[in-house]
């Protein structure tokens, strides 16, 4: 492979989680979720708070989860949906990677972000 391909093959997943949250509803959905922190939300609480049609929201946790930004877990008869952090990190370094180079104070204020 050459290097244009691998370097195109390893944005895929940065092109995935940005085209996913490029959506008002995902967004949203998101940064509840992200507000939420490990403990997540169920998603009749997402619906509810984002006064959005269970069947829509559902459509879009997938489309999240399919981009690698959520998890979905089953406790009971609930779904629950927790943001995965380490993807946000991946994102956000994915993004300033490259611009770093020569621009330190760039990336400082990425590393102080405090996600873990």
């Amino acid at each position: 492979m050459i290097k244009g391909q691998r370097q195109e093959e390893e944005l895929k997943p940065t092109i995935a989680m940005l085209s996913a949250l490029a959506q008002e509803t995902r967004l949203k959905a998101f940064r509840l979720l992200m507000s939420a922190g490990s403990d997540g939300l169920a998603a009749g609480e997402l619906a509810r708070a984002l006064d959005v049609a269970p069947n829509n929201l559902s459509v879009h946790l997938g489309v999240l989860c399919q981009a690698g930004l959520v998890n979905v877990r089953r406790e009971g008869r609930f779904q629950i949906y927790t943001a995965r952090i380490t993807a946000v990190n991946a994102l956000l370094t994915s993004l300033v990677e490259t611009c770093c180079d020569g621009h330190p104070d760039v990336c400082r204020l990425v590393s102080t972000l405090g996600c873990t």
